[in-house]
């Protein structure tokens, strides 16, 4: 019995990881999707940021004749804070500009979500960009929170 208890918390401490491994943070926002979606957008603006391109994915999937609950993706960024990485590792350009996406789940709750700056580090082995790495990670929550709060 005691083996089937220390082994059913190794499983679950090892499903908390695995669920954290995924680079994700998800922050509930406090409005509906619409101002959500427009806080982000103001936050980045206010932070001095481009807005590149917004990808909303309910309306192209309403295009192709299906449907989905509201999810928009807003890429976003400054040379100077995703350059040093790429220059680092060329690969990381895929993780670059920013992103960060605005979804409604099934019981109409809001989220904003986005990969971390960790995550990117680790996941094209960064080395030396750990101060700017902390910025960006920063600066990405600091947006989240003015979106949804």
């Amino acid at each position: 019995m005691k083996a089937i208890l220390l082994g059913l918390f190794a499983l679950s401490i090892s499903l908390n990881v695995n669920a954290n491994e995924s680079g994700m943070k998800d922050k509930a926002s406090n409005f509906g999707f619409q101002e959500t979606q427009t806080r982000l957008e103001s936050a980045i603006k206010e932070k001095g940021l481009t807005q590149f391109a917004k990808i909303d994915h309910a309306d192209g999937a309403q295009k192709a004749g299906l449907s989905m609950r509201p999810a928009t993706v807003t890429i976003f960024g400054a040379a100077k804070g995703g350059t040093p990485f790429m220059v680092a590792s060329p690969r990381s350009a895929i993780d670059f500009p920013l992103k960060a996406l605005v979804w409604e789940n099934a019981d109409g709750k809001v989220f904003v979500s986005y990969n971390t700056l960790e995550y990117i580090v680790n996941r094209h082995k960064i080395a030396g960009q750990d101060e700017l790495a902390k910025k960006l990670e920063g600066l990405l929550g600091a947006i989240a929170k003015a979106a949804t709060e």
